[in-house]
């Protein structure tokens, strides 16, 4: 006789006691990131994303020759984008925290800091190169950490230095996601101050030495709920939509101190393929947010345009 000998099967229990929420919020801009459970058990908290707290450099900069401005709003341009991948990297900390406790200065702050430096080296042999004064910004490069959820201070969106009169402020998108969408001053957290919306695009070119400033529709702070696992990559995009305004910007630097083109110049060449380079990156942010949770805000798009010149 053979006998069977029947095993009870084990099943697992898999037990969901509790999810936690790892939500970024990321206050002021209206960039919010939906709960990663709706049902989060007790001990479930949200935490904010610490942002990087460098100092500005475009108010410390000051008779900056008209044949350097372009690239010196470049170099400006630079370090606002660098500010924006670390921030990036920072959200992506606070929602999957890794590492030890010096994590984020040996992998975030220390390689944002020599990225700093080769920037503000070359700010400084832009201006000398062009009959200037080098200026000594060494001391700029270090940064710090700002409390989760304040904002960090930028230079495209300051408006307050003399960087050879270019540049009156713009509202931007600042740091993707940080509560810092749109300041017309850097940091002061008032969405969409600045010059956003004035002035009339294409109007002329800007007289040599006076360099007009671009301004767009915000984008960041009119963003639906972001879910936690598509917040990089918008915060990548509304980091490129600031670029592309910084480099539209140098454009128009360029412009003032060598005047080419007629009267349509600016619209054609400078603002019309900067409106088409939003479309394309605005559709990456819908994309990005509808490939998570299936709701493509496809209305986004309209903020591409317009964009207008003072």
């Amino acid at each position: 006789m053979v006998r069977r000998i029947h095993k009870p099967q084990k099943h697992a229990a898999l037990k969901l006691g509790g999810v936690g929420v790892l939500a970024v919020a990321l206050l002021g801009a209206g960039l919010t990131l939906a709960s990663a459970d709706d049902g989060a058990g007790a001990g479930a908290g949200t935490s904010g994303a610490q942002t990087a707290n460098c100092p500005t450099v475009r108010d410390k900069l000051s008779n900056v020759p008209a044949a350097a401005v372009a690239g010196v709003e470049q170099e400006l341009a630079n370090l606002d984008k660098q500010i924006a991948e670390a921030n990036a990297r920072l959200a992506q900390q606070a929602a999957n925290p890794q590492g030890g406790p010096n994590f984020i200065q040996n992998a975030i702050l220390g390689p944002l800091a020599s990225k700093r430096t080769a920037a503000l080296d070359r700010i400084g042999i832009n201006i000398n190169r062009a009959g200037g004064q080098r200026p000594d910004l060494a001391s700029l490069a270090t940064c710090g950490l700002n409390a989760a959820g304040n904002p960090s201070a930028v230079n495209g969106n300051a408006g307050n230095g003399n960087a050879g009169n270019a540049g009156n402020g713009n509202a931007g998108n600042g740091n993707a996601g940080n509560g810092n969408a749109g300041n017309g001053n850097a940091g002061n957290g008032n969405a969409g101050n600045g010059n956003a919306g004035n002035g009339n695009a294409g109007n002329g070119n800007a007289g040599a030495g006076v360099a007009q400033t671009v301004s767009c529709p915000t984008v960041a702070d009119r963003l639906p709920t972001v879910p936690a696992q598509a917040l990089a990559e918008v915060q990548r995009e509304l980091a490129n939509l600031d670029n592309q305004i910084a480099d539209a910007n140098a454009r128009l630097a360029q412009q003032a101190a060598n005047p080419q083109g007629g009267a349509n110049f600016v619209r054609n060449a400078i603002v019309g393929p900067l409106e088409d380079r939003r479309v394309a990156a605005i559709n990456r942010i819908a994309t990005a947010i509808g490939r998570v949770d299936g709701n493509r805000p496809a209305e986004l798009v309209n903020l591409a345009a317009p964009c207008t010149v003072s």
